[in-house]
């Protein structure tokens, strides 16, 4: 793909980062309808925000949590990495092992193969790895990928998702929303 982009010429480069910068800002532009609409009415609460800056694992087990991150992550063109965490999943949970080597080689045509649509950044020893477990197929042929992406997630877009302006908005929210105890107006910690 680098070999492909070093023989463009100058214009189509300099064209294609515009119009990325656009679609960029764009998405930037409409996180919050983003969020609104992928969430519903419903709305997370104060506490429930609170619960994913307390763990990827929080944010990831929680339904707006969920939407939310995928949401970001969608905004960062890198919604990939979500879905091929939860397809790994998914897979993971195959009952008939004679869907692997079918939803195995699905997975890898669409994240990992040289031309995947949705190709996921992992380095050349796993994608090895895994196209070697491709012959056969087992429930943990993707474990090795699923745990760089987790981890890929976890150590980097995570923390950015927590500094986003998009979590900035949904804690605000969740803030207005919350409805004062009796306690805490009368000056007494619940």
């Amino acid at each position: 793909m680098c070999k492909a982009l070093a023989s463009m010429p100058i214009c189509c480069l300099e064209r294609a980062k515009e119009l990325k910068a656009r679609l960029g800002s764009l998405l930037h532009k409409s996180e919050r309808s983003l969020f609104s609409c992928k969430m519903g009415k419903n709305k997370p609460t104060l506490e429930e925000c609170m619960r994913w800056k307390g763990s990827f694992e929080q944010l990831l087990s929680s339904k707006y949590g969920l939407c939310a991150f995928t949401a970001f992550l969608l905004s960062e063109f890198s919604e990939e990495n979500i879905a091929f965490y939860f397809a790994c999943e998914d897979y993971r949970s195959t009952k008939c092992l004679d869907e692997l080597p079918t939803k195995a080689h699905k997975i890898y045509n669409e994240f990992i193969g040289s031309e995947a649509p949705r190709e996921i950044n992992i380095d050349h020893e796993t994608r090895d790895i895994t196209r070697a477990n491709m012959s056969s197929p087992s429930l943990h042929c993707f474990d090795r990928a699923q745990h760089k992406i987790y981890m890929l997630m976890a150590k980097d877009c995570y923390p950015r998702f927590l500094r986003s302006p998009a979590f900035g908005d949904l804690l605000g929210q969740a803030k207005r929303g919350a409805k004062p105890s009796k306690l805490s107006l009368l000056g007494r910690k619940p």
